[in-house]
C-alpha cells in the first residue's frame, strides 16, 4: 500500500513538475542571433520535421520542447506551411500560436489601375519576394498556365493590392488577379444596363480599359463611357487618342501627331469604325462600373480642360471652340 502511495506521489509530483517546466519553457522569450529570423516552413512536414527546422533555421536550440508543447495542445496536424518572420521577444507559445493559425510574413505588390500587361509583367518581375516561374513565359504561355480561354492577356488582370508569402509563385498571384478580374466583370455584367449594345462582357472589358485610360476623374467616367456608347449607336468613330497610343506600341515618344491618327492600325479608332480588338490596359472597378452603367448623354465630343477635367459638347462646333478655349488658346479669356 506504501509503495502504491509513493508511485502515485511521484506521478503527480512528476506531472506538477512537468506543467511547471512547460510554462516555464512557453513563456520564456526565444533567443535570436538577430532582432529578426525569417523562418521558412515546408510544405507536408511532420512535426518532429518542423522541430527540426526550427533548429536548423536558428531559432530554437531545443526542438523536442516544442514538439512537446505542439502535443500537449493537441494541434501537431495544424501546423502550417509558409514564411514567417520571428521577431525577437517571441515566446515559444507565441511562435506555437504563430505557426498553427498561419501568420505568415506578408508581401505585396500593386498593379496600377491603367496599366499595360508589359507593366503588369515588369513590376512582378522586379518584385524580390517573389518566386519567379514564369519571367521567360509569353503572353499566352500564361494564360494556358492560367486555364484562360482568352487569346490576348491585356485587360484580364484587375488592378489592386495583392498581400501574398514570401517566395509565393508569380503564377499564383497572376491567377489571383485573373480571377479577380473574371469575377468582377461578370457580376457587373449581370447587373448592366440591358440596352447597351455589348454582345459580351469582353467588349464591355474594352470600353472600361478606354475608359480607364481617357480620365482619372472618377466623377467623369460615366459621362466618357455614354460619349463613347452614344457614338457607337451612330456609327461615329470613337477616336480615342489612348487606343492610337496603345497601337503605337514602342514607336510612341510621348507626343501624338496628325501622322499617327491617320497610320491605320487595329487600334487607330480614327481609321476604323467600332471597337479595338482587345481591351488597351487594365480597368479598375470603377471604370467598369461606367462602362456597364454609362450616363445618358447627348455629348458626342469632349476635351481636356488642362487640369484633369473635361468640357463636354454636343455639337461639333461647340467642340471647336472648347478646343480652342481650353487647347489652341488656354490663356485667353473665355467670352
Amino acid at each position: 500500500m506504501r509503495l502504491i502511495n509513493r508511485l502515485l506521489f511521484l506521478a503527480v509530483f512528476s506531472s506538477i513538475l512537468l506543467v511547471v517546466w512547460m510554462i516555464y519553457f512557453a513563456t520564456t522569450p526565444i533567443s535570436l542571433q538577430t532582432d529578426a529570423e525569417e523562418f521558412d516552413l515546408k510544405a507536408g512536414s511532420s512535426l518532429r520535421s518542423v522541430g527540426q527546422q526550427l533548429a536548423d533555421q536558428n531559432v530554437l536550440k531545443e526542438p523536442w520542447s516544442f514538439v512537446l508543447l505542439v502535443r500537449a495542445f493537441g494541434r501537431a496536424g495544424d501546423v502550417k506551411a509558409g514564411n514567417y518572420l520571428i521577431e525577437t521577444g517571441i515566446t515559444p507559445y507565441d511562435l506555437f500560436v504563430i505557426l498553427t493559425n498561419g501568420n505568415t510574413s506578408q508581401s505585396s505588390i500593386t498593379f496600377i489601375e491603367g496599366w499595360t500587361f508589359a507593366q503588369m509583367r515588369t513590376a512582378l518581375n522586379n518584385n524580390n519576394d517573389v518566386k519567379h516561374m514564369s519571367m521567360a513565359y509569353t503572353d499566352q504561355q500564361i494564360l494556358e498556365e492560367l486555364g484562360a480561354d482568352e487569346a490576348y492577356a491585356e485587360g484580364l488582370f484587375f488592378p489592386d493590392t495583392y498581400y501574398f508569402s514570401r517566395n509565393s509563385s508569380d503564377k499564383d498571384i497572376l491567377k489571383r488577379a485573373y480571377q479577380a478580374m473574371q469575377t468582377k466583370l461578370l457580376t457587373a455584367w449581370e447587373g448592366r444596363d440591358k440596352s447597351l449594345p455589348y454582345t459580351s462582357p469582353y467588349q464591355a472589358l474594352i470600353m472600361a480599359s478606354i475608359v480607364e485610360k481617357e480620365t482619372g476623374k472618377a466623377s467623369e467616367r460615366p459621362l466618357i463611357a455614354g460619349v463613347f456608347l452614344h457614338r457607337l449607336k451612330l456609327g461615329m468613330r470613337l477616336q480615342t487618342d489612348p487606343s492610337v497610343i496603345y497601337g503605337m506600341g514602342d514607336s510612341f515618344d510621348g507626343n501624338i501627331r496628325k501622322k499617327d491618327l491617320l497610320a491605320d492600325t487595329p487600334y487607330n479608332t480614327y481609321t476604323r469604325t467600332g471597337l479595338p480588338p482587345t481591351p488597351i490596359a487594365m480597368p479598375g472597378h470603377g471604370a467598369i462600373e461606367a462602362a456597364l452603367h454609362p450616363a445618358n448623354t447627348n455629348a458626342l465630343y469632349f476635351v481636356g480642360r488642362g487640369d484633369g477635367s473635361h468640357v463636354f459638347s454636343a455639337t461639333l462646333a461647340e467642340h471647336n471652340r472648347a478646343v480652342v478655349q481650353y487647347q489652341i488658346r488656354p490663356n485667353a479669356k473665355a467670352r
